[in-house]
């Protein structure tokens, strides 16, 4: 029993030591620690400027959004505005042409009533415009000219080549340029559009 005691005693007293022989440097730890710090990612992707925190990224990720929001609303004003310009033009084209086609359609009809206001204008000349008849004539000539028809050609007018059609020529004396001495048939305005140019005789300076 001895034996085996003093067996068991000699391998107790049998210890493995290990050295370390590798020097430890104190900063190692630390320097290992920033480097992962510079590794981890910031938020949302945004690259962090030195001195900026996530008060900064935010304001500026604001400032780009709030630059294309005005981008964007200065191109919808832009075509509003061209579309508003279009409409504008398209109405006053339009009642420039409902306006023409108007007149056109009424120079029509009062061209188709001039010979009868030829008729009235001799019937007053022999004297017949009386009584009733005159009254219808009056009111007749009266609506007429609600629609801007105005007739023209007195004895003694200028001579317009433009308004008057010259059917006789003599010389007097007794003017000073050409003047209309005898008008056969009276012409008429619709406004400044001339529907119908009146005859006269024309006499010149001698």
């Amino acid at each position: 029993m001895s034996n085996a005691d003093d067996g068991n005693d000699g391998q107790a007293a049998e210890r493995v030591v290990i050295r370390d022989r590798r020097k430890i440097d104190p900063n190692a730890k630390g320097s290992a620690a920033a480097a992962a710090k510079d590794k981890e990612p910031t938020g949302g992707g945004a690259h962090r400027a030195p001195g900026q925190d996530d008060d900064d990224l935010a304001a500026i990720g604001l400032g780009a959004e709030l630059e294309a929001l005005r981008t964007e609303l200065d191109e919808r004003t832009r075509d509003l505005q061209r579309v508003t310009a279009e409409y504008a033009n398209y109405r006053k084209r339009v009642d420039r042409d409902r306006g023409a086609a108007a007149e056109q359609t009424i120079g029509s009809v009062l061209t188709g009533l001039l010979p009868v206001l030829d008729d009235l204008d001799r019937a007053r000349e022999h004297g017949d415009l009386v009584g009733p008849f005159a009254t219808v004539a009056e009111a007749l000539t009266a609506a007429l000219g609600k629609y801007g028809l105005v007739a023209f050609g007195e004895k003694g007018d200028p001579f317009d080549p433009t308004r008057h059609e010259a059917v006789a020529h003599q010389m007097s004396a007794d003017v000073t340029e050409p003047t209309c001495i005898e008008v056969m048939r009276r012409g008429y305005l619709l406004g400044d559009r001339l529907l119908r140019a009146a005859l006269v005789a024309v006499a010149d300076p001698a």
